[in-house]
């Protein structure tokens, strides 16, 4: 029954997610390291090739997977809640749902995933700009998944788990109303203009589309919220940001209005190769289970 069915689509969007994350994850250490280039001053500016030479030099291929365990854990919450709930968003909305509809659909089933996801993509940011502390020679702040989520409760409160959730929500708000928007209208477009039909080429068109559109939208909530999780509270730390208007009025203010673009190529690297395979996948998962497509 709808129960079964749901069931399903939560595990095949698990699944999918987790193909897509680990395929994809490289680039992400990349992005997310270019995003804290210029916050402190002895980090010369680097260019993407540039980081990963660095990220290669100092610790090889598992220098890449820093963060991975936290990346996938948090798409086991973070996709499912995202996908599964834009879809029963859509159906409440009837068949002739418009765009805007839609883009709210896709906004507040994105906003409602993060908010349940934020501790483990919290936990994912400092493990990996933990791996830069690593490359200086220094020792890492969190052995693993457990010790990062025991720390942050210790020093920072249960609480500190949701530290960025904030500018993680909008982010979430504005890459999902991008991405699951432009996605499914991109998609039943191609196959009403009869430009293909319901097929991998379909799917990877519109993956095309709304990995575009979600990294346009996105990229200035992104950088905020990157430097945001990056700095830890506590009564003795001097934080650099008080909020997150704060730190877009003081990127803006020290490094111009093109810093918040800053990683845009990196992000589309990721967010476009992330929506392909996941797309793709997806789509075959629910086919092969007899399920009808997105």
């Amino acid at each position: 029954g709808e129960e079964r069915r749901t069931l399903s689509k939560i595990a095949l969007t698990s699944l999918s997610a987790a193909v897509a994350e680990m395929a994809t994850f490289p680039i992400d250490i990349i992005k997310t390291r270019l995003q804290l280039h210029g916050e402190s001053p002895h980090l010369r500016a680097g260019n993407a090739l540039r980081v990963a030479s660095e990220i290669w030099r100092k610790g090889g291929v598992l220098g890449f997977s820093c963060g991975l365990s936290p990346a996938v854990l948090r798409h086991l919450f973070y996709t499912p809640i995202r996908i599964v709930g834009y879809e029963h968003l859509r159906s409440a909305a009837g068949a002739d749902g418009s765009l805007l509809r839609k883009a709210l659909a896709g906004g507040a089933s994105g906003v409602l995933a993060q908010v349940v996801a934020s501790p483990a993509d919290l936990i994912k940011v400092r493990m990996q700009a933990d791996s830069r502390l690593l490359s200086q020679g220094l020792q890492p702040r969190y052995a693993g998944i457990f010790d990062a989520l025991t720390k942050i409760i210790q020093t920072e409160g249960f609480l500190g788990l949701w530290r960025g959730v904030f500018p993680n929500a909008q982010r979430a708000f504005l890459v999902n109303m991008g991405e699951l928007t432009c996605y499914d209208h991109a998609k039943h477009f191609i196959i009403r203009k009869q430009i293909c039909e319901d097929n991998a080429f379909a799917h990877t068109l519109a993956s095309i589309a709304s990995g575009l559109s979600a990294t346009a939208l996105s990229c200035p909530a992104d950088v905020v919220k990157t430097r945001m999780m990056n700095q830890a509270s506590g009564k003795k730390t001097q934080t650099l940001y008080r909020n997150s208007y704060d730190c877009l009025v003081k990127t803006l203010k020290f490094e111009g209005i093109k810093a918040l673009w800053k990683g845009f190529f990196p992000t589309w690297a990721r967010l476009g190769p992330w929506q392909f395979v996941f797309w793709v996948s997806y789509e075959k998962f629910r086919q092969a289970s007899g399920l009808s497509s997105f």
